[in-house]
């Protein structure tokens, strides 16, 4: 079975980042997601709030790193908990649980050589340019995918 989500919105407010008991940081914070298309009528795009929590190193990126209108890609799973309010009355939330978080635009006080930057909670590797697989962060740009093709080969690769 798959359950995996990935929204791109902006922070409602500030994250809220606290511990548990046992020391462990968790990060909460709510992101305004615009719809896709418009109503019915073709008028304004609706927005939906949607909650996130970001548990360990991710929670204290978010923390650090993000701050309300801040545009963010979260990328997890989608879990409900069911729980009872003052009146007695049976609920379910529904949020995201983050795995990995990204900067969803460009930092406008630094080069545009540092574009986008991210945490990826299964790697537990921080890279400012790539956001995988280096063990600390790094300055060098990213490698590129594309190579240089002579202009005397005469074949094309495809």
């Amino acid at each position: 079975m798959l359950n995996h989500i990935t929204i791109m919105g902006r922070l409602t407010r500030d994250p809220e980042l606290r511990s548990t008991q046992s020391g462990v940081s968790v990060a909460s914070f709510t992101t305004a997601v615009d719809r896709d298309f418009g109503g019915r009528d073709g008028g304004e795009r609706q927005t939906d709030f949607i909650d996130c929590v970001a548990w360990r190193q991710t929670g204290e990126f978010v923390s650090k790193y993000f701050h309300k209108g801040s545009m963010i890609v979260v990328s997890g799973r989608l879990q409900s908990r069911k729980w009872q309010d003052r009146d007695g009355n049976n609920r379910t939330s529904w949020e995201i649980v983050a795995d990995n978080v990204y900067f969803g635009e460009s930092r406008r006080d630094s080069d545009s050589n540092n574009s986008f930057s991210s945490y990826d909670n299964n790697r537990n590797s921080y890279d400012s340019n790539r956001g995988y697989g280096a063990s600390q962060p790094s300055s060098a740009p990213a490698p590129s995918a594309f190579s240089e093709l002579d202009d005397g080969d005469g074949e094309l690769p495809f």
